[in-house]
């Protein structure tokens, strides 16, 4: 199971689609649902604690609005954990919306440097193109590796082909 990153990251028909075929999406609402929910937060709303100011300048230096550094604070850990993703460029607000258009560039920017693989695609605006992206986003996500071997059964693949050359 791929840890998948999406752009718009509270799309929740990207969620949906890389569930479907057993990969995990990141996406902010978890991480809104851990700031919410945590009771070690004093003042919700504000659901702020003293270190993600902190972690926010990791992403984004002191000169950048504070809205980016927020925002980062939240979305800098899901690209860190990435382990593919998928950039739909150009959706309607209502696909998601992170509401900063310089938090959508340096997003953007941070995956594409990441190394990783990326699946860019334009949103559909006829049904034939529909068809096409969900096409495009099902065969990348097919390409992605099912699931990842724990340290566990790296050691135990390790030993077995170890035995089997006779080393």
């Amino acid at each position: 199971m791929a840890k998948v990153f999406i752009y718009p990251v509270n799309s929740l028909i990207l969620a949906d689609l890389i569930e479907r075929f057993g990969h995990k999406p990141l996406v902010i609402m978890n991480q809104i649902r851990e700031k919410v929910t945590n009771i070690s937060l004093d003042s919700p709303p504000i659901n702020i604690t003293p270190e993600d100011p902190k972690l926010g300048l990791r992403y984004a230096a002191i000169e950048v609005p504070p809205g980016v550094r927020g925002r980062m604070a939240l979305i800098g850990p899901l690209i860190e954990d990435a382990e593919a993703s998928i950039i739909v460029e150009n959706p309607p607000t209502n696909f998601g919306c992170v509401g900063c258009n310089r938090t959508n560039e340096l997003m953007k920017y941070l995956i594409r440097s990441k190394g990783i693989p990326v699946l860019e695609v334009k949103y559909p605006e006829l049904d034939e193109e529909a068809h096409d992206f969900v096409s495009k986003i099902a065969e990348f996500l097919k390409s992605l590796p099912k699931e990842k071997l724990g340290d566990d059964e790296k050691v135990a693949d390790k030993e077995t082909s170890e035995k089997e050359t006779g080393k």
